[in-house]
C-alpha cells in the first residue's frame, strides 16, 4: 500500500527525524511504500507534492505540534504523537492500512461513484498539542537569545552592556531582543494552534502584555489559550451580511479579539499571574542547601522521565523562563545537566556491558555520546522504548543526582541550550568544576544501575 506522512516535534531536532526513520523502516519491512515529510527546526524537508498524494491509502501525521491539514481534505488521516510512531511504527501502519475507505485520487477528491468523501481522522489533540506548538516556535528565540548573550559576555566582559555600540554589546542586545520576543511568540503560536492565523495577533499582543506586566511566560500561556478560543467564538457567533463578510479576517476578528485580550490581560489575567510569578520567584530565591538540592533532584527526574514529552518540556520551559532576563540561573543549569545524562549514561552502558546490547544498539550508543554532550535528551528514547522498566528508572536516578549536585553547589548558567559546547565560553557557567562533576557523577550512576539491571542479549 502507499502512504504519506508528516512528522514534527516541538524542538524539531530529534523526535521529528526518529519518527520519520521508524516509519520508513517499518514500511520497508512490511512491503509498503511511504514518503515522509519532516517539519523540523530547519523547516520542511522532503515536502509532499500533489503527485505524492495521488492514490494513497492514508495520511499519517505523527506530530506534537499543530500541522496544517488543509491539503489532505477528503483523505483518511491517522494522527498520533511522534513518540507513538517511534515506539510502534508497524502498529501505526497496520492501523492506517485497516482504516475505512480505499485509496483516493486527490486530484478530483472523489470516490469511485463520484461523490465527495468526508475527511476521516483518528486525532489526538488538545491542550498539550496547542502548548507544544507554542513551545516549538518559542525555543529558537530562547536558544538564539541565550547564546548571543553568552557570546556578548565572552567578547565584551561581564559589563558588556555598559559599552554601547561595541561588538560585544551588539551581540548582547541582539540576544536580549530575541528574549524579548520569546514570550509574545509563545502566546501567538498557542493561539495559532487553536484558531489558525487569526489567532496570531491577539495571542502575540496578549503575550507582549504578559511580558510587560510581570506575569511572564505563564501569563503568555494563559493569554495564548484565551486568544485562540476568543477568535473561535467570534468566528462562530459574530455574523455579518454576505456583502460584509470580507471584513471579518481583516477588521472584525483582529480588532475585536485584540480589544478583548487587552481587557482580559489588564483586569483578569495580569494581576493574578503576576502575583503568582512574584511569589514563585521569591520562593526560588530563598532556596539554598538541602532545599535547593531537592528542587534539582525533582527537575532532574522530570527531564529523564519522558525525554522530550510533556514532563520534560515542563521542566525545560520552567528553566528557560528563568534565564529570559539574561541573569544567571541555577534552575536552568540543573535542567541542562540533567538532560545530558540519559544519552551519555546509555552510551557508557553500551561500552561497559556489551553483552547486554545488540550490535544495532551498540552502534546507536556511539551516537548518544554526541547527543548527550549536545543536550539532546531524545537520544535515549529508542533504548527506553525497547526496555522501559529498566531504562527509565535507571536514567531518572542519574539525572536526579546530577540536578541535585548542580543546585546544591549553586552552579548557574546564562544560556538555555548548547550542552557542553558552551561551557568553554567565559562567564557562561558559574561554579564550573562542580557542574562538570554533577554531569560525571550522574552519568556514572545511571550507567552502573542500567548495566546491572539489564539482561544479557539472547542470541
Amino acid at each position: 500500500m502507499k502512504f504519506v506522512a508528516i512528522t514534527s516535534c516541538p524542538t524539531g531536532i530529534a523526535h521529528t527525524y526518529m519518527a520519520a526513520e521508524a516509519l520508513q523502516v517499518a514500511a520497508k519491512e512490511m512491503g509498503h511504500e511511504i514518503k515522509v515529510e519532516t517539519q523540523g527546526s530547519v523547516g520542511a524537508e522532503n515536502v509532499l507534492t500533489h503527485e505524492d498524494l495521488a492514490h494513497v491509502k492514508a495520511v499519517i501525521i505523527a506530530a506534537d505540534t499543530s500541522i496544517d491539514k488543509s491539503r489532505f481534505a477528503g483523505m483518511t488521516i491517522i494522527e498520533v504523537s511522534t513518540k507513538e510512531a517511534i515506539k510502534d511504527a508497524k502498529g501505526l501502519l497496520t492501523t492506517a492500512a485497516n482504516a475505512k475507505g480505499g485509496a483516493i485520487n486527490p486530484v478530483d477528491q472523489t470516490t469511485q461513484n463520484g461523490l465527495s468523501r468526508p475527511e476521516r481522522k483518528e486525532s489526538k489533540t488538545g491542550v498539550y498539542k496547542h502548548l507544544m506548538t507554542g513551545v516549538s516556535f518559542m525555543i529558537p528565540f530562547v536558544v538564539a537569545g541565550g547564546l548571543l548573550i553568552a557570546l556578548g559576555f565572552a567578547v565584551g566582559g561581564i559589563y558588556v552592556y555598559n559599552v554601547p555600540g561595541s561588538f560585544g554589546e551588539t551581540l548582547f542586545s541582539a540576544g536580549k531582543a530575541a528574549f524579548t520576543l520569546m514570550v509574545p511568540v509563545l502566546g501567538a503560536y498557542i493561539a495559532f494552534s487553536i484558531a489558525d492565523r487569526p489567532g496570531i495577533v491577539p495571542g502575540m499582543i496578549g503575550g507582549l502584555m504578559a511580558a510587560n506586566n510581570g506575569s511572564g511566560f505563564l501569563g503568555a500561556m494563559v493569554a495564548g489559550f484565551a486568544a485562540g478560543y476568543i477568535v473561535l467564538a467570534i468566528k462562530k457567533y459574530v455574523k455579518l451580511p454576505k456583502s460584509l463578510q470580507g471584513l471579518m479576517p481583516i477588521l472584525i476578528i483582529p480588532v475585536l479579539s485584540t480589544a478583548i485580550m487587552g481587557l482580559l490581560m489588564v483586569y483578569v489575567i495580569g494581576k493574578p499571574m503576576t502575583s503568582f510569578n512574584t511569589t514563585l520567584a521569591a520562593w526560588l530565591t530563598s532556596l539554598s542547601g538541602t532545599n535547593a538540592a531537592l528542587l534539582g533532584i525533582i527537575l532532574g527526574a522530570m527531564m529523564a522521565f519522558d525525554m522530550g514529552g510533556p514532563v520534560n518540556k515542563a521542566a525545560y520551559t520552567f528553566g528557560a523562563a528563568t534565564v529570559a532576563t539574561g541573569n544567571p540561573s541555577a534552575i536552568m543549569a540543573a535542567v541542562m545537566i540533567a538532560g545530558m545524562v540519559p544519552p551519555l549514561a546509555i552510551a557508557l552502558s553500551t561500552v561497559l556491558t556489551k553483552n547486554k546490547y545488540t550490535l544495532e544498539e551498540r552502534e546507536a550508543g556511539k551516537a548518544n555520546w554526541a547527543l548527550g554532550l549536545s543536550f539532546i535528551t531524545e537520544g535515549a528514547i529508542p533504548f527506553a522504548a525497547a526496555d522501559p522498566l529498566r531504562v527509565l528508572p535507571s536514567i531518572m536516578v542519574g539525572s536526579a543526582v546530577a540536578g541535585g549536585i548542580s543546585m546544591a553547589f549553586g552552579s548557574t548558567i546564562i544560556v538555555p541550550h548548547g550542552g557542553i559546547w558552551v561551557l568553554a565560553i567565559p562567564h557562561v557557567v558559574a561554579n564550573l568544576v562542580p557542574y562538570i562533576l554533577a554531569l560525571l557523577v550522574g552519568t556514572f550512576v545511571s550507567a552502573f544501575i542500567l548495566s546491572a539491571v539489564k539482561r544479557p542479549v539472547t542470541k
